[in-house]
């Protein structure tokens, strides 16, 4: 059990997280990709790469984006201690918008954030949001599925 992952399955996005992951499952997908757009420490992140492992994905990347390097430090060294070829994890320091911005080129399959957050109300956020990613699990206010345009 990593530290933390008591509070991971506590989080209120949880439940949206097992049930993205197993409605890929269904679809036959062996592959996911994975973006924390406010990680802190990335215990929830880490918990959903080794949720999705156990849902039989074979190919799993994570990316943890965080604007503290003390949080990102405690997330890489916690993912060091993950000792599991299928799975890939990242974690950066960066500011949230340009990092999403990013993940347009290639959205990944699920976003989870933080939408709660009064600070996570700047311009620009919720345009990157959706086009970072298929689906984006946030704590309220947001639709949680987001087609890609064809």
């Amino acid at each position: 059990m990593i530290l933390g992952s008591r509070a991971a399955h506590n989080d209120a996005r949880w439940t949206e997280i097992c049930a993205a992951l197993a409605a890929l499952r269904a679809q036959r997908r062996h592959s996911v990709r994975m973006v924390d757009a406010d990680c802190a420490c990335g215990t929830l992140l880490i918990k959903a790469v080794r949720h999705a492992r156990a849902l039989g994905f074979t190919a799993i990347e994570g990316r943890g984006i965080d604007g503290s390097p003390a949080m990102i430090g405690r997330a890489r060294v916690a993912a060091a201690r993950l000792h599991e070829p299928a799975i890939g994890l990242t974690f950066e320091v960066a500011d949230m918008i340009e990092a999403l911005a990013d993940e347009a080129d290639v959205p990944a399959d699920i976003v989870l954030w933080h939408g709660s957050r009064a600070d996570d109300n700047r311009p620009g956020l919720r345009e990157s949001l959706a086009k970072a990613g298929d689906i984006v699990i946030g704590d309220r206010d947001l639709p949680r599925d987001r087609a890609r345009a064809a």
